[in-house]
Order: structure tokens, then C-alpha cells, then sequence
């Protein structure tokens, strides 16, 4: 175990790890709340995320501290530096997706609500599987490739229902172009998610071949 020294420092990143995977289930359950037009618990998904969002930044730059102040793991810790961060912007994305959600008001048509919550569904599945990959990282580096492999099947799925979504947008005789160009755009930032997800998993591959060759 990389950190089996430090036992606190282990902790401190599993609560971060946790604090990003419940910032994408908060953004599958806002954004369910938000197409059934239940403002209240909208609202209360939105702070949630927005306090988990503070709470893991605060998180993640204490555990950066401790790794300089303490001299932790000085032949990875710039590889987990870089996890921490680049696992840290999933979650900036899932919040930024619900603000623009509740600034913009994008008015999704009632034939698309599904597809947009297969999307979501999909691209929150990938960032599970990137924070099992993590936290393997760090306890049971064998299975690490395995998660890998299913963050990036998610990712792949939420790039074909991506497509088929933006595709059923642009078909749609109901809405004028201005609508649809505004509803692509929430499309495309949802696949993003799974594709931040991708991006982190890429980084850990180059981790554990650093690290065990």
C-alpha cells in the first residue's frame, strides 16, 4: 500500500475521492429534479454539489500540504499531486453544470428528457468507475487497470449517446435553431464529464507504469 505509513493522510483522500463521486450522483439527481420541474429540490442539489465542491478543494489542498510539509512519498507524490487535481475538475464540471442548468434555464423538450438522463447516467457511471481506479491507486493497484477499462467504456458509451442525442436535437421540427443550439450545448458539456473522467484515468496508467514498471 503507497500510503500505509501515513494511515491519516489515506483517510483524508478517501473522503476527497468520496466528495467527487457524490458531486456526480448530486448532478444525475439535480438534473432529474431540474426536467421534472421540482425547483425546492433542484436548489438543494445545487448547494449540496456547491458545498462538496468547497469542502473538497479545502480537502485537497491540505493534503498537498501534507505531502510537502512531511516529505510523503517523494517518488510519487507528484504523481498524486496531479490525480488530486485532475480528479478535482470532474468535479468542478459536474458543479458548473448545474449552475448553468439554474442560470440558463435550457428548455428541454419532453420527447428528449430520457435521452438526457441516459447521458448523464452514462457519463456519471464513468466517473464511479475512475474514483474505484483512484482509490486503487492507492490499496490494490492490481485491479487498477480494470476500473481503468470500464471508465473507458463509459466514456465511449457516452460519446455514442452524446452523438445520438445532438443528432435527435438538430432533427427536431418543434424547435428553432437558437433553442437547439442552446440545448446541444448542455449535451455536450454532460459527455464532458465522462471525458474529464477519461483524462484522469489516462494519467493514472502513466502512474502505474512509473511506479511499477
Amino acid at each position: 500500500m503507497l500510503l500505509k505509513k501515513t494511515k491519516k493522510l489515506e483517510v483524508q483522500i478517501d473522503e476527497f475521492l468520496d466528495k467527487v463521486l457524490n458531486g456526480g450522483l448530486y448532478l444525475k439527481q439535480g438534473l432529474k429534479y431540474y426536467l421534472k420541474k421540482d425547483k425546492e429540490l433542484f436548489e438543494e442539489s445545487l448547494n449540496k454539489i456547491d458545498t462538496i465542491e468547497n469542502d473538497a478543494d479545502n480537502l485537497r489542498r491540505t493534503i498537498e500540504t501534507k505531502l510537502y510539509r512531511h516529505t510523503l512519498i517523494p517518488e510519487q507524490r507528484g504523481d498524486v499531486l496531479g490525480l488530486l487535481e485532475s480528479t478535482d475538475k470532474v468535479l468542478n464540471f459536474c458543479k458548473e453544470i448545474l449552475f448553468q442548468f439554474s442560470v440558463e434555464k435550457p428548455d428541454i423538450p419532453e420527447e428528449l428528457e430520457d435521452r438526457f438522463l441516459d447521458l448523464a447516467e452514462t457519463s456519471v457511471s464513468a466517473v464511479e468507475c475512475m474514483i474505484s481506479a483512484v482509490r486503487s491507486y492507492f490499496t490494490e493497484i492490481q485491479i487498477v487497470r480494470d476500473y481503468i477499462n470500464k471508465t473507458i467504456f463509459f466514456e465511449k458509451e457516452s460519446d455514442k449517446l452524446a452523438d445520438k442525442l445532438k443528432r435527435d436535437i438538430f432533427e427536431n421540427p418543434k424547435c428553432e435553431l437558437s433553442r437547439k443550439m442552446h440545448i446541444r450545448t448542455f449535451a455536450l458539456n454532460i459527455e464532458k464529464i465522462a471525458d474529464a473522467a477519461e483524462d484522469v484515468c489516462d494519467r493514472l496508467s502513466i502512474a502505474v507504469i512509473k511506479r511499477y514498471g
